[in-house]
């Protein structure tokens, strides 16, 4: 029932958008960093996370980061990514908003996409500016550093910086023009990403949460609730879109 009634509302809708966050990866083999197992429960986030303790002590964050690459290197999009960049192709999603750094949304095919923390495609100094393909950086010596002699680090968002503001405003935006907002495996704890779903809900949407378990979105601005993974939710919400189509 509840798989019909968000396909309908994304037949119906003028601009959908989808705000995914770490639970639709977990598929693609990258643990979400709260559960147990997840990187946090290996690496205190205070600790590790934060851009204070990163420019206090990069070369042992650097060790966490590189344990980051290796994960995400070895990831490819599931059925979840590949039914969000099949929709937008079609002209049934909008844009993805997502708080995840391991482009596996662009690696399926999605198009627009805003990344609301930043990727982890390649490095930037903190000196001069200048950003470096990860490929051109020599790694054999930890903290990486620019020609210039500046530390390099990811151009992803650590704990204690704000979101950038181009994304922002193009979340802000994209959440602000809505009639339908997709929520795929976020948790709904961490801000300002949070409040989207409310900014879109306040301009009239239809929220979708699609999520295996309970969340920290107030259940008073979901519409519709789907407790299933990612992958398996989106499938049947496609194929119930392919056989409303095909009428």
């Amino acid at each position: 029932m509840e798989i019909e009634e968000a396909a309908r509302a994304i037949l119906k809708s003028k601009k959908s958008v989808a705000l995914t966050g770490a639970g639709i990866s977990v598929e693609s083999g990258i643990p979400d960093f709260r559960s147990p197992g997840g990187l946090w429960s290996k690496y205190d986030p205070l600790e590790y996370g934060h851009i204070g303790s990163f420019r206090s002590n990069p070369g042992k964050v650097w060790k966490m980061l590189l344990e980051i690459d290796q994960l995400l290197d070895r990831a490819n999009p599931n059925v979840a990514h590949d039914v969000l960049a099949e929709l937008e192709k079609r002209g049934f999603l909008n844009a993805v908003i997502t708080q995840n750094i391991d482009s596996l949304h662009q690696k399926a095919g999605s198009v627009n996409v805003i990344e609301y923390h930043g990727h982890n495609r390649s490095l930037r100094c903190e000196a001069c500016g200048k950003t470096y393909p990860k490929s051109e950086v020599d790694f054999s010596k930890i903290p990486p550093v620019c020609a210039c002699g500046g530390l390099l680090r990811p151009e992803f968002v650590f704990f204690g910086e704000p979101i950038p503001s181009r994304e922002r405003q193009l979340a802000e935006t994209a959440a602000t023009g809505c009639d339908v907002m997709l929520v795929i495996g976020t948790s709904g704890s961490v801000a300002p990403a949070n409040y989207l779903p409310h900014i879109a809900k306040r301009h009239g949407a239809t929220i979708v949460e699609i999520n295996p378990g309970e969340t920290e979105l107030p259940k008073n601005i979901i519409d519709i609730t789907i407790r299933e993974k990612a992958g398996s939710a989106l499938k049947k919400i496609l194929e119930y879109i392919n056989s409303e189509t095909k009428k």
